[in-house]
């Protein structure tokens, strides 16, 4: 790749970054669950009232606030919004006999509606199959997933559907857990850290001085550039570190070990990412990086963990669901270093990238995580 082309693959990368949106890191999720119990089925469908208020437009009187009036009084064209998702058994025929109350619930990411329903089907559905069609929001969502669970006994069998993946059969006979989850939920890992702007900020901050040595300061900020074998030794200590303190709070967080406040931890987030940055701009860590990347990686993993908490998965069920998350993340980081270093390396002798990319790109890194900083520590939107 020649140096223009060069120039604008990492412009192009960051303005991809850049657009990717700073209001939410948690993406669009819906959850699902229906309980079988012999011939009874308990649905449960949990959609965020953000989502549907881009939809049905909830908010009437335009103050940036949803009232319990004001869902309550669209509920029913909620429940048609609902319809979206429909599931059959094979084999019998299943009707609703009732239907639950309105009611709100606060996951990680905020309020969600509940629509719940009851079943009762013509014959029991154990050693069946069943079939599920998840369409919600479709139509002017590209990102959404719905996150379903079908629960028979202690048994329990999850998917993540999408517009690219609607539909899924569940064999209400198949009593073990399968690899085959581990699958699905790598894709979703990596879909996960692809469309988080936070995460992928970071990781470009930690990767754009990979290739330069910073001079003392009496030299001036000015940088040298290192050797492949060092700038490859540093990038793997960054990377497992990063990687290694993700993994521990995903894992004590998706168990349930440890819940700090999601407010908290995205306000976090946001501030490792300036501190990153801005440590491009004004080296405070030189040497040893990786112990700062550690540190940070551990606020990090609690935010990961914010896709996976809300399955309401627990003990073995989970096991498979977080195993393929985890290494779905790690795929995609992988790839970000696998992009970004080449281009790093390639123009590491040019004061485009010493001054542009490295100084110019930080500082437009910590520019955007301090409107995070102040959006997700105060609860405001500054670009709406």
């Amino acid at each position: 790749m020649s140096p223009p082309r060069a120039w604008v693959g990492c412009l192009c990368l960051l303005l991809w970054a850049w657009c990717s949106g700073a209001q939410a890191h948690k993406a669009s999720d819906a959850y699902l669950t229906l309980q079988v119990r012999g011939t009874q089925v308990d649905e449960r469908l949990d959609i965020a009232l953000r989502d549907i208020d881009r939809d049905l437009t909830l908010d009437t009187d335009g103050d940036g606030r949803l009232t319990w009036g004001e869902v309550r009084g669209r509920w029913s064209d909620i429940r048609a919004l609902a319809n979206a998702v429909q599931w059959r058994a094979d084999g019998t025929a299943c009707h609703a006999v009732a239907g639950g109350t309105p009611q709100l619930d606060e996951h990680s990411d905020g309020r969600y509606a509940v629509l719940t329903r009851q079943w009762r089907c013509d014959t029991p559905l154990l050693g069946q199959e069943l079939m599920l069609a998840y369409r919600l929001f479709a139509a002017t969502d590209p990102t959404h997933r719905g996150i379903a669970r079908v629960v028979v006994g202690p048994t329990t069998q999850t998917a993540v559907l999408g517009p690219d993946n609607a539909s899924r059969r569940f064999d209400l006979a198949d009593t073990a857990l399968r690899p085959g989850q581990l699958l699905r939920f790598v894709g979703e890992g990596i879909h996960h850290i692809l469309i988080g702007a936070d995460h992928i900020l970071f990781l470009l901050a930690l990767l754009l001085p990979a290739v330069l040595t910073p001079r003392p300061p009496r030299l001036g900020n000015d940088t040298d550039a290192k050797p492949w074998r060092t700038v490859a030794l540093d990038v793997v200590r960054v990377v497992t570190a990063f990687t290694v303190a993700h993994s521990i709070t995903l894992g004590l967080a998706a168990f349930g070990l440890v819940n700090p406040p999601a407010r908290w931890v995205e306000s976090l987030i946001a501030a490792s990412v300036v501190l990153a940055a801005l440590n491009n701009l004004w080296p405070l860590v030189r040497e040893g990086r990786w112990v700062l990347t550690f540190a940070f990686g551990l606020v990090h993993g609690f935010g990961f963990a914010s896709a996976l908490k809300d399955l309401g998965l627990q003990g073995a069920a989970l096991a498979w669901p977080l195993l393929g998350f985890n290494l779905g993340v790690e795929l995609g980081q992988l790839a970000i270093v696998a992009l970004v270093l080449p281009l790093a390396w390639t123009l590491r002798h040019t004061g485009f990238y010493r001054r542009g990319v490295l100084r110019g790109g930080s500082a437009l890194i910590a520019m955007l995580a301090l409107v995070w900083l102040a959006e997700r520590a105060f609860d405001i939107q500054l670009g709406s």
